[in-house]
């Protein structure tokens, strides 16, 4: 794909937002230029921040940041999108959608119609089967998060999931690793348990989060919830337990304590789904675990976790591989490299080709994207139209002017009747002249049937079974020729040169070759069967060829057992190169 000079990204997370604009300068390099959060206190009865939040935060980051409308990439929070671990067994590539359509309407607790899902392939097909991820969301949903950020002047281009931007973003920053690793993904409302090893991927998300805290102290101290969240960011500790005396050390030691229990509950079910996932899912144990997500802030965390797991921690950093703008932000993320995970996974998506590439995008954004790649062609097919009626336009016009001066002749002839030999001599002058207008017309009548003997040539010598052709296009000094709209419209056909191709000196653009490019099938002959079509149109009277030369005409693929078609191509030289006009 071209990647796009700025890649803005936005997290939607169920308290908060994150907005990024990235600059890419080639392939797969990212720069951050500019990032920055807003806090949301969501609809608790439907886990969701509600529209008119999204739409304030959302623009007031946009002025913050100098960020203007154009497209997004954006991920949806976990605990809204339903993700399903399907194995299947192993069968032809042109089933396995039928299939996996069938698994989706089985597994999502959905009405299939009233979703928007996707699916994507993880694995490659081990011990007979195939690992499928599917991902689905309730499309009222989807399209109520949609509106909120195109109310801002964004436009919707890739809409992944949370875990799975953090999936593409980890295999990015540490592709070296080996064995299993674990990225703790702390929210606000959920924790998402992410296993990675090479060829394998599982997640999982655990209703305990950040949001679980603050809750315990909001009940605990009888305050609200924002109280409770800012007495949470001040006093919270997973560190050990303070037992001292006096009225702050006690309220200090009631939120650690509240903190270390609430950890102590995921921690449990953090083995259990260690215990799953090997058990289960055939998976391998984590050697390292890595932390992100706004929870992993809290103080002492990376200790609590170090004493009861006994496995390496550190924080998960997804700027190892990207750059960061010289400016202030630099100071501003070195705090937070953590919480950058979705943003960088979503960044990607544009630049390079990432291992999951799940995209759940509304209907509307569906229709609006086929629109715009449609929209070219509808585009050239009114140029075209409107060119039509102009090129008519300029022949009745040049007919009516052609019959006005020969209607003006004839009146002159009657008139001078006296001047008959000079009228006569007028009449041959303008003889030859329509003669010489009239033989490129004649020339190129006779020639219109040059390409279609071209295209029985070569469908005549390509053998019968399995290879075709799928393009053919003309060239000239064996670079594809690009013919003009103006010449397109002109009723002209090629004009063979007297000479052949290898005295050809005239300074007009020539088509002295074609380009063909084709497929052929997993043979036993494999890459021969292009051989032979090669040989059987040396011997075509159209084409100039040398066959001690094979190697300058034909280019196959070398075939391999995963694939079921390889491309190829040959370069074949007219012998009678043709005008290009």
């Amino acid at each position: 794909m071209s990647p796009r000079t700025r890649i803005t990204t936005l997290n939607l997370g169920s308290q908060s937002i994150e907005l990024a604009e990235f600059q890419t300068r080639s392939e797969g390099e990212l720069t951050l230029c500019s990032y920055g959060t807003r806090e949301l206190f969501g609809d608790s009865t439907r886990g969701k921040p509600r529209q008119a939040e999204v739409i304030t935060a959302l623009r007031e980051l946009m002025v913050e940041l100098q960020i203007k409308p154009g497209i997004v990439n954006y991920s949806v929070a976990e605990e809204l999108i339903f993700t399903r671990f399907v194995r299947l067994p192993v069968i032809e590539e042109e089933k396995i959608e039928r299939i996996i359509s069938f698994e989706a309407q089985q597994n999502v607790p959905f009405p299939i119609d009233e979703v928007v899902w996707d699916y994507q392939l993880v694995s490659g097909k081990t011990n007979d089967q195939t690992q499928v991820i599917l991902a689905a969301i309730k499309a009222d949903l989807l399209d109520e998060i949609n509106s909120a950020v195109e109310a801002t002047g964004l436009r919707t281009s890739i809409v992944d999931l949370a875990t799975m931007a953090l999936y593409n973003a980890f295999r990015h920053s540490y592709c070296g690793l080996n064995g299993c690793s674990l990225l703790i993904d702390i929210g606000a409302r959920t924790t998402n348990l992410l296993f990675v090893e090479s060829g394998k991927v599982f997640t999982r998300s655990v209703p305990i989060g950040g949001g679980s805290i603050t809750s315990g102290i909001a009940k605990e101290f009888s305050e609200s919830f924002a109280a409770a969240e800012l007495r949470k960011k001040r006093d919270g500790s997973a560190g050990s337990e303070n037992n001292g005396s006096g009225p702050l050390l006690t309220d200090l030691s009631r939120v650690e304590k509240i903190v270390r229990g609430t950890m102590t509950r995921l921690q449990g079910e953090l083995m259990r789904s260690i215990n799953h996932y090997c058990g289960q899912q055939q998976g391998k144990a984590p050697e390292r675990v890595f932390l992100s997500g706004g929870g992993a802030n809290t103080p002492g965390l990376p200790d609590f976790f170090r004493e009861k797991l006994h496995w390496p921690i550190e924080f998960f950093d997804p700027l190892r591989m990207v750059g960061v703008a010289e400016s202030g932000i630099a100071d501003k993320i070195e705090r937070s490299r953590h919480l950058l995970g979705e943003p960088v996974g979503l960044a990607l998506r544009s630049v390079i080709d990432c291992p999951i590439k799940l995209n759940l995008r509304p209907a509307s954004v569906v229709r609006r994207h086929d629109l715009e790649k449609r929209r070219p062609f509808l585009i050239g097919a009114a140029l075209c139209f409107l060119l039509g009626f102009l090129a008519w336009g300029i022949y009745f016009t040049r007919a009516s002017e052609v019959l006005r001066r020969r209607t003006k002749n004839m009146e002159d002839k009657v008139v001078a009747l006296k001047r008959i030999e000079s009228q006569l001599n007028e009449v041959r002058r303008q003889t030859s002249v329509v003669d010489s207008l009239a033989i490129p017309l004649m020339e190129a009548i006779n020639d219109r049937s040059f390409w279609i003997q071209i295209i029985e040539e070569l469908n005549s010598r390509l053998p019968t079974e399995d290879i075709w052709v799928t393009e053919l296009t003309a060239t000239s000094k064996r670079v594809a020729c690009l013919v003009s709209e103006p010449a397109q419209n002109r009723i002209e056909a090629p004009t063979f040169l007297p000479s052949s191709r290898a005295g050809a000196t005239s300074a007009e653009p020539v088509i002295d070759g074609l380009l063909l490019r084709g497929l052929y099938l997993f043979n036993p002959n494999q890459q021969e069967i292009v051989v032979d079509y090669f040989r059987n149109l040396t011997g075509s009277p159209w084409f100039a060829i040398d066959q001690t030369n094979q190697a300058n005409y034909v280019k196959p693929t070398t075939p391999n057992d995963t694939e079921w078609a390889f491309p190829y191509e040959l370069r074949l030289d007219l012998r009678k190169p043709i005008k290009l006009r």
